[in-house]
């Protein structure tokens, strides 16, 4: 998703390397981002501001026409190109640029992490749900907004635009949308900065939301704010030379929109508009000194439970935060809102409260700020520096922005230039220096390049510190994929080995951290069947001579929430799954024989396989993580039932006086009239109707529920790994919500749905189940996938998340019976998948799926995606008609072919003959 930056000027320099200035200290994709500034000398608004940046990113897309180009792709406009005069620390590089401390609840973030950074990922996610049509959002850069809930979908409107409830004396100060009480999600008018009053006689009959500075447009009221802007002539050729005029978006366009807007303008009155409340939303300032900090504190402890905090905090006060910068003094309880970034702090400084420092080399100097004082050293040329000294609440408006004030210095006059200043005693002589420099010009002249490089070099001394400390320090939850590269890019040294005493999943983080995938997954394989481990079983003979179990069961298609299930990142954070239990052709796919034999052996057979074998031994039956094994399953099932001594409350001196003590040998045999790599859960249901039949035949009295967590330790016990929804998804009928909590004991609670969406006539016509014949196994889609988790790889983390804010609102739509709303979901599922993993998606399948596409409410390859077979949900009986002729028509393979599906609300079924 493309990103245009309105930014300071001198972010968009070019610099040495060709590129900007921004993409030169970012490293971020100039095909991703695009920034500029506005025209230099005028005054163009916010209105003009955002015409101006969607001018400058077509003419550099070359593009032929305006209108192709703007519906072409989704777009976030983020407005930062302000002078930060209420924050001078980061003003030469922009307030969407200051650096934000890691925050000490959550894992995934990035030691180098900034706003931005931060406050892309809630953007991206409400462009992703925007209906087709509305592609351009446009934000401010000086705000952080959080949302606690899941957010909803994004409604059809012309102008879409999401605020809060906020208290009158706090709206006052903002935008407010007023909107009718009998009609709330549509606006009546904007309002700028009302007041008090105004307010308390609105909520007589009115709502109203307070503007957040989320504002989502339709092409067609984009194409009408560039005409108000002076912008109606576009072309690659004349784009950039188009006079604009002054226009602001919110008190110009906003105030002309609604039903009863305050400007006059037919056109845009006619717009539709939808009033959004952001649910759960949070709303953090950034610009200014003291908001920084504020912000900061309120963000750190937004969570207590001590659970979900990784670390011991050894801070004296909430309000420190240090970050890229080193640290050669300590602090007490009494050093209050102190904020050192990019410094360094040696041994004869001395800090009281409300100190901010910023850009300070490495340095011996004697330094002693006051209460309230704040020090910024910014680079400007080759090797001279910018030394601003002020407080904490100045604000450099106006002509104290144009003042010369602050000395441009070498680095050996700074000290005696420091001590003259902050000295008690003003028959002090303060050293002449030999130019000053105004606020503006500091931010103008910076050399941002350097600046970047300190904090840098800072940040590579940090990681080391930090993962020698990991108990008080948030390294273990970070994004390790990111540390991992940032390790290796600066050659930094590993850490010492962890101490035999750390947690679990903290020596589980570390082995893949350092690149031991193998010992990675032993340790999740400890954790994991450790409890089962430790309860030995004592099978017992419970069936006559002549009978035989028989074990059957349906196979899953899961349609939201998949991945979410698979540890690690269960055992973390718990999952969420809605899936389906699913009879094929009228019958359980999944089954599985087990009667006794008179020899005292183990004789496998798999009648879909055509193959068998004898075990005799102990040792041949310990073979169940043999590579290719047709049997593994069904070893490792009788292993888990104490066929071998590990597993066994009683000792037997041989596989043979075992099976003579139990009574008989036994027979197990299997059937999968499915094809492998189907997606549909196959192996781990079949291991699950193993177990179910065997637990029966040998009187060990598992229900579902332990069939299905000790399906998980078989699975791990043949390192195939995975998660817990198949097994559960097939064990259990219906159709029904899985959740977990966190921790290795992963027991699902289920909560069964209605099932008139997929057994009623008009309804049961639509879900078509398709075998592409493609074939994948999904061991190495799962390899990668976990790999990240191990590693809290930032970006899929908040995918899982919102695979789980997903899964909600899909149980919620099977609730209401919207059938639509369901299918919509589904194809929001295989987008989530898709993201997760490109390889869900061969091209194979893309050139499927493009044949029925406008027939489908939604589709997706069940499981881990790759081959297998296709879920799809028809718009109606008449689609389903259709797109079973289309495809039946294009068979990309001669096994492809449509099976006939119907829901299972038995799941396992374990009878005797």
């Amino acid at each position: 998703m493309k990103k245009l930056l309105s930014l300071p000027p001198n972010l968009v320099r070019k610099g040495e390397k060709g590129g900007t200035i921004f993409h030169q200290i970012t490293e971020l994709s100039e095909e991703e981002y695009f920034c500029t500034c506005d025209p230099e000398g005028h005054r163009i608004g916010s209105g003009g501001g955002s015409a101006w940046l969607l001018m400058e990113a077509f003419r550099q897309s070359r593009k032929a026409q305006f209108d192709e180009w703007l519906s072409s792709e989704k777009r976030i406009l983020l407005h930062a190109g302000g002078q930060s005069r209420r924050l001078p620390s980061y003003a030469p590089s922009g307030k969407i640029l200051t650096p934000i401390p890691v925050f000490r609840w959550e894992r995934g973030q990035r030691l180098s992490q900034d706003l931005m950074s931060l406050q892309l990922p809630l953007y991206e996610q409400m462009m992703n749900m925007a209906p087709k049509g509305l592609n351009t959002m446009i934000v401010s850069g000086d705000v952080l907004i959080r949302t606690s809930q899941p957010v909803g979908p994004v409604p059809q409107a012309d102008v879409v635009v999401y605020g809060l409830w906020l208290d009158a004396s706090v709206a006052k100060n903002h935008g407010v949308f007023v909107s009718d009480r009998r009609t709330p999600q549509v606006l009546k008018q904007m309002l700028q900065k009302p007041s008090v009053e105004e307010l308390h006689q609105l909520q007589k009959d009115h709502y109203y939301l307070t503007d957040i500075g989320v504002w989502i447009l339709s092409d067609r009221a984009v194409k009408l704010l560039m005409e108000r802007c002076g912008a109606s002539d576009l072309s690659p050729q004349t784009s950039h030379l188009s006079p604009l005029r002054y226009y602001d978006l919110y008190s110009d366009f906003g105030r002309s929109l609604g039903t009863e807007p305050l400007i006059d303008d037919a056109e845009i009155k006619s717009l539709s508009v939808a009033v959004v409340p952001l649910a759960g939303g949070e709303f953090y300032h950034f610009g200014t000194s003291r908001e920084m900090i504020s912000s900061t504190v309120i963000l750190q402890n937004l969570v207590s439970d001590q659970r979900q905090i990784m670390h011991h905090d050894l801070k004296p006060h909430p309000s420190i935060f240090v970050q890229n910068a080193l640290l050669d003094v300590s602090f007490s309880a009494e050093n209050q809102n102190i904020w050192i970034e990019n410094s360094h702090i040696g041994k004869r400084w001395q800090l009281t409260s409300d100190n901010i420092v910023t850009g300070v080399p490495r340095n011996d100097w004697q330094v002693s700020l006051a209460p309230g004082q704040c020090l910024d050293v910014v680079p400007i040329g080759g090797d001279r520096f910018a030394v601003r000294l002020y407080h904490i609440d100045d604000r450099f408006d106006g002509a104290e922005q144009q003042r010369k004030q602050f000395p441009v210095l070498a680095y050996n006059e700074i000290e005696p230039w420091l001590q003259a200043n902050l000295s008690p005693h003003p028959s002090d002589i303060i050293p002449h220096p030999s130019a000053l420099f105004s606020a503006e010009e500091i931010s103008a002249e910076a050399n941002l390049v350097r600046l970047f490089e300190q904090r840098a070099d800072f940040r590579k001394a940090n990681w080391s510190a930090i993962a020698r400390n990991w108990r008080h320090s948030v390294f273990y939850q970070l994004d390790l994929d990111d540390a991992a590269s940032e390790f290796k890019r600066y050659d930094i040294a590993m850490p010492a080995p962890l101490e035999d005493d750390a947690p679990l999943m903290v020596r589980i983080h570390d082995a893949m951290f350092r690149g031991h995938s193998d010992e990675a997954f032993g340790l999740l394989r400890q954790g994991l069947t450790e409890r089962i481990l430790a309860e030995p079983q004592q099978p017992q003979m419970s069936v006559m001579q002549d009978q035989i179990v028989w074990g059957r069961s349906p196979v899953r298609i899961d349609i939201a929430g998949g991945w979410t299930d698979t540890p690690p990142y269960c055992l973390l954070e718990g999952g969420n799954v809605v899936n389906l239990a699913i009879e094929l052709n009228g019958q359980p796919p999944l089954q599985t024989y087990v009667k006794p034999c008179a020899d005292p052996r183990i004789i496998l057979r798999s009648i879909d396989l055509g193959a068998s074998e004898v075990v005799e031994t102990y040792e041949q039956l310990q073979q169940f993580n043999k590579v290719g094994s047709p049997f593994s399953i069904p070893k490792a099932a009788l292993a888990l039932a104490g066929f071998l001594p590990q597993f066994s409350v009683n000792r037997y001196p041989s596989l043979k006086a075992q099976l003579e003590a139990f009574g008989c040998g036994i027979e197990l045999t299997l059937l999968s009239a499915i094809p492998a790599g189907s997606g549909l859960g196959t192996s781990s249901i079949l291991a699950a109707t193993v177990l179910g039949a065997v637990s029966d035949f040998c009187s060990l009295a598992w229900d579902k529920n332990e069939i299905g967590r000790r399906t998980l330790v078989l699975e791990q016990l043949l390192t195939t790994g995975g998660g817990w929804q198949d097994q559960f998804g097939g064990v259990l009928g219906g159709v029904k919500l899985l959740q977990t909590q966190s921790g290795f004991d992963q027991a699902p609670l289920a909560r069964w749905l209605p099932t008139d969406l997929y057994v009623q006539p008009e309804y049961q016509q639509c879900h078509l189940l398709y075998y592409t014949g493609i074939t994948r196994t999904a061991k190495h889609i799962l390899a990668e996938i976990v790999r990240r988790m191990f590693l809290n790889n930032g970006e899929q983390l908040r995918l899982l998340r919102q695979m789980k804010e997903h899964t909600m609102m899909m149980y919620d739509a099977i609730q209401r019976q919207d059938f639509v709303q369901m299918g919509t979901l589904v194809r929001r599922t295989w987008e989530q998948n898709q993201l997760l993993d490109s390889g869900t998606n061969p091209v194979q399948v893309r050139q499927l799926t493009d044949l029925i596409d406008d027939l489908c409410l939604g589709y997706k390859l069940p499981g881990a995606g790759g081959g297998g077979y296709l879920y799809m949900v028809a718009k109606s009986p008449e689609a389903a008609a259709r797109i079973r002729r289309i495809l039946t028509e294009n068979r990309l393979s001669s096994n492809a072919r449509f099976v006939d599906m119907s829901l299972s609300l038995n799941g396992l079924q374990i009878s005797r003959s």
